[in-house]
């Protein structure tokens, strides 16, 4: 049986009901939504819909603050401190990164970090948003859970702390950076749990150095940072500046949040928005990008490489991909979801 198919509309409808019914104010409901369609839309199967039975766990236990105050605590003009007040992460990271994109307008780059966040889904969505007002964007956050020890070690201190850099180009698409500071983001391990697939070698290990490959035996192990010690470096830098630096969870205090739905995560995330003006001319800097990315895709290849790919580029063809053919949902997925609206008394995912 192949997977079925969905538009974006579809899908985002459907996670709206499901929110609202959980207790989400219809308003707030439908900006979550919205968000998370559009991570599945870009290709980012495992933030978008399959994050939703476990934000509903989460709400039903108590874990979320269904009615927030999302507020500035501290602020001067090239920076904020937001305080997520335990709401959803997307609400939260939509609140800063609208706030950050504000004051770049006046100050030229803004940083704006957050704790007593949540999970708010894959990092790109974020970096993205400032993107339609010439500006670059760089988003960084703690992950939900540590499964990373410091280089050397064994101890589960650090996490997949991801990073997001986007670009903007005048004809060719937006160069978009989103990388865990792990070989695999722990979002393809549910995945492929949920999916009864295997991992790749080389995505896990035993806590006595052995490959792991079956996800479902993932607490056994932990995840391998990119690059050696250069990965481990980097979850450590951006945990710093995302968690210590914003009064966010860090180290030991990150709640493991596919284990506790119920104690809040204290999530910390930051966005910077640059604007372009403050540099020169906006359309000539992105013409150079465009310069940029043409003299790399038309790098010639190694063998065994069709293409040159650029940050980004698989993502874009995914979205084109879909809202044109619809978003596919992995039946073991539409299973889940099915019996998510059964308990919910709502109606399923419609074709």
């Amino acid at each position: 049986m192949s997977d079925s198919r969905f538009s974006k509309d579809q899908i985002s409808l459907f996670i709206t009901r499901a929110l609202e019914t959980a207790g989400m104010p219809p308003n707030d409901a439908g900006t979550v939504a919205d968000l998370m369609a559009e991570a599945d839309l870009n290709g980012a199967d495992g933030h978008g819909i399959f994050r939703l039975q476990s934000y509903i766990r989460r709400i039903q236990e108590g874990g979320i603050n269904l009615f927030p105050n999302i507020h500035v605590e501290q602020e001067k003009s090239g920076m904020a401190l937001v305080n997520g007040d335990n709401a959803q992460g997307h609400l939260v990271m939509k609140y800063c990164a609208e706030r950050a994109i504000q004051k770049a307008k006046k100050s030229g780059v803004a940083w704006v970090g957050a704790h007593h966040s949540n999970h708010a889904g894959p990092a790109n969505l974020y970096a993205k948003l400032p993107l339609a007002h010439d500006m670059i964007g760089l988003y960084v956050a703690v992950g939900n859970a540590n499964h990373l020890p410091p280089w050397g070690g064994t101890a589960m201190l650090l996490s997949t702390n991801p990073i997001a850099v986007a670009v903007p180009a005048l004809e060719e698409p937006a160069v978009v950076l989103d990388m865990a500071t792990t070989v695999a983001a722990y979002g393809k391990v549910k995945t492929a749990a949920q999916q009864g697939q295997e991992m790749p070698v080389g995505w896990m290990i035993t806590k006595d150095g052995e490959p792991l490959i079956d996800p479902t035996r993932a607490d056994e192990g932990f995840l391998l940072p990119i690059g050696g010690p250069k990965g481990s470096g980097l979850s450590l830098v951006f945990g710093l500046l995302a968690g210590v630096l914003n009064g966010a969870a860090f180290g030991r205090d990150v709640v493991d949040f596919n284990a506790d739905f119920q104690t809040a995560t204290n999530t910390g995330q930051f966005i910077v928005a640059i604007d372009i003006a403050a540099f020169g001319d906006a359309n000539s800097f992105k013409r150079r990008v465009d310069d940029a990315i043409r003299a790399i895709k038309s790098s010639p290849t190694l063998p065994g490489f069709e293409e040159v790919l650029l940050p980004g580029e698989n993502s874009f063809r995914k979205r084109k991909d879909y809202q044109v053919n619809g978003i596919p949902l992995s039946n073991a997925l539409h299973e889940g979801l099915d019996n998510l609206a059964e308990n919910l008394g709502i109606k399923k995912i419609s074709y």
